[in-house]
């Protein structure tokens, strides 16, 4: 008995010790954003959380107050079989849950429309200082255009810090979820859906985006890199991608790319085809690029344009 005794304080640690080494594996992200919209869901998901609490806690408290009150050894507890009804704990029990609905109501609005993801308000109230991300959802990979640079990297995107951006998103397979977590908002990719989310990072950093939608063996390693970096990093940075031999054809090359791969590796391409995400979306709304439409000609001719174009561009 003393020896099972002794031993109780052990496993009592080793329920309270457990969860916690479970826990430190956690990516905090939400908890640390960067950026105000990643800062105002934050607050958000702090709000609500303590509003709960304000049900969780006392319905906890009770449960185990009642629980040791009229425990079945505790002859002084009164015995009301025939009781059936409180108005004062109808009130509390409808009446506090309520005001706390409403309150969390009006805050989820009003967030909800102030980082409304399509609205460029949430980062700037300049739309000119914005610049223009295309992310294109890929098994299992994201592929990042810069259509005013002429570059394209695969699971790798970079940004000056303070840099209010927008992403525009897609998919050339399945449906997939663009997300990085410290800044913000996620949105769906779907294929033929131009969609777009408006983001920014008050810091630098490098910070880790991924898929949030499940799309198949390789979603799980279906992440990327976002730099955050000073303005004269990332023109460093752009340097380094124009530096690369690799080029971005459509649809030979992007067909080739497209190719389903898992943990596919960083990847730079230093010049891509005019018009690729424009491209990607026809694919599936069976516009002028779409070769499953019987366009087969009209793709070569397009195809012989864009190396056109890319010549040119090499030339100048």
């Amino acid at each position: 008995m003393r020896k099972r005794n002794s031993l109780k304080p052990l496993r009592v640690m080793m329920w309270l010790v457990v969860p916690l080494l479970l826990l430190s594996g956690c990516d905090a992200a939400l908890i640390d954003p960067a950026g105000q919209v990643g800062q105002g869901l934050r607050s958000l998901i702090f709000t609500a959380f303590a509003l709960m609490m304000i049900v969780v806690i006392p319905v906890i408290i009770m449960t185990i107050l009642f629980a040791w009150r009229y425990r079945q050894t505790n002859l002084a507890a009164k015995y009301t079989p025939n009781w059936e009804h409180s108005t004062i704990i109808e009130v509390f029990v409808w009446f506090i849950p309520l005001v706390i609905i409403v309150f969390l109501a009006i805050i989820t609005w009003q967030t909800s429309h102030q980082y409304d993801p399509h609205n460029p308000n949430s980062v700037t109230e300049n739309p000119e200082e914005v610049m223009e991300i295309q992310a294109v959802s890929l098994d299992w990979k994201w592929l990042f255009i810069y259509p005013d640079l002429n570059i394209a990297t695969v699971n790798e995107v970079a940004f000056p810090v303070d840099q209010p951006v927008r992403f525009q998103v897609t998919s050339g397979t399945v449906m997939n979820s663009f997300m990085i977590p410290t800044l913000g908002s996620q949105i769906y990719a779907m294929a033929g859906m131009d969609n777009d989310v408006y983001l920014e990072s008050d810091r630098e950093g490098v910070f880790r985006g991924r898929s949030t939608n499940y799309s198949g063996r390789g979603f799980s390693q279906m992440l990327f890199d976002a730099r955050v970096t000073s303005e004269q990093e990332f023109q460093q940075w752009v340097q380094q991608v124009r530096q690369s031999p690799d080029t971005l054809t459509y649809p030979q090359e992007y067909e080739a790319l497209a190719e389903p791969t898992v943990a596919h590796p960083v990847e730079y391409f230093s010049q891509i085809a005019p018009h690729l995400y424009q491209d990607i979306l026809n694919r599936f709304r069976g516009g002028p690029s779409d070769g499953n439409h019987g366009n087969h000609g009209r793709e070569q001719n397009h195809s012989s344009d864009q190396a056109h174009a890319m010549s040119a561009q090499a030339a100048e």
